[in-house]
């Protein structure tokens, strides 16, 4: 399987990775733990790419990845990482063209209180992505169905990653501002639950590799009895092994994009394979990044934390690495 970008592949990941380093700075990402609004710009920004929920996944991917590079937060990653694509497969032509043209933002609210984003008759639904700053939710319950309502009164979790706000959303009764439950065969809601997979693991890996690039450029800087400790071995095995975990991780995101692109029969599959070596690269980049930085690793002053903060919150959205596991054997077996 041939995996090089083609020209417009290229374009697209070198416009994002530009435009997220000049819009979204590790300055910003601290202003906004404070106050979402500062983000407003950016947003505002974003919502020219969103006919990127259109097209094909590796490219969405492609976007992701470098959101998830530069930590970005608001409403653009769940509206075309989740909104979108739910909206397309219930066939909302009028709510997915609103997406697409930068006209509607919204956001998916189905995870009970474990954290499985799997449909339950909770009146609640937990780890709402950005449920306060977007137009629309779409509530799954139990059937499965989806209730997309409007404007909701969604109550704070405090969470480690206070740059990505997560939300608990009550299930809407019938009210003139809420559409009617739809139901959605079984089958279409595994596929729009593959996309969701590929799409957050296309994002981790995209903060596991700033933190690899982050310990490397530190490896190089840092110097102990009288040269750079990168020229230890010790550490550099530690960034071989980040570097391949990483390169193993892009591998399978892009293999189960296209995957699903194809409508391959392997991509179920290629799925939860890309969450879990997005989870596995990510957690090593974390636990040896912090390894190789030493002291200065561990304070406020530091922005390896930041990262390391939101690769917590990626691992554990939309299924931590164990669970991707457990259902990759359920497949298999």
């Amino acid at each position: 399987m041939d995996f090089a970008l083609n020209d417009e592949q290229q374009l697209l990941r070198d416009t994002a990775r530009a435009l997220v380093t000049r819009e979204w700075s590790t300055a910003l990402v601290r202003a906004h733990m404070g106050d979402p609004s500062v983000a407003d710009e950016l947003t505002k920004r974003l919502t020219d790419w969103g006919a990127l929920a259109e097209g094909p996944l590796v490219d969405l991917c492609l976007f992701l990845e470098e959101c998830g590079a530069g930590l970005v937060a608001g409403p653009f990653v769940p509206t075309v990482g989740l909104y979108a694509p739910l909206l397309a497969t219930l066939g909302d032509a009028e709510g997915f063209t609103a997406v697409t043209t930068g006209g509607a933002t919204g956001t998916v609210a189905i995870a009970d209180r474990t954290g499985a984003w799997v449909p339950n008759d909770g009146a609640t639904k937990f780890f709402v992505p950005e449920a306060d700053r977007v137009d629309h939710v779409a509530v799954i319950g139990p059937g499965p169905s989806v209730t997309v309502t409007g404007p909701v009164s969604p109550r704070f979790i405090a969470t480690v990653d206070t740059s990505r706000r997560l939300f608990e959303v009550d299930a809407p009764p019938s009210t003139a501002s809420t559409a009617p439950a739809v139901r959605l065969d079984p089958d279409l809601l595994a596929d729009v639950q593959a996309r969701w997979y590929v799409a957050a693991a296309a994002e981790l890996i995209g903060t596991a590799r700033s933190m690899f690039e982050m310990a490397l450029a530190y490896a190089k800087q840092r110097e102990q009895f009288g040269r750079p400790i990168g020229s230890f071995q010790a550490i550099q095995h530690k960034l071989a092994n980040m570097a391949l975990a990483n390169e193993s991780a892009w591998s399978a995101v892009y293999y189960a994009a296209m995957a699903i692109d194809a409508a391959d029969p392997d991509r179920h599959r290629a799925a939860h394979v890309a969450k879990a070596a997005a989870g596995t690269a990510a957690k090593l980049a974390a636990k040896d990044g912090i390894q190789i930085h030493g002291g200065i690793g561990y304070t406020w002053e530091h922005d390896l934390h930041l990262f390391i903060r939101r690769f917590e919150s990626s691992e554990h959205l939309l299924g931590t690495t164990e669970w991707h596991e457990d259902r990759l054997a359920d497949l298999i077996l």
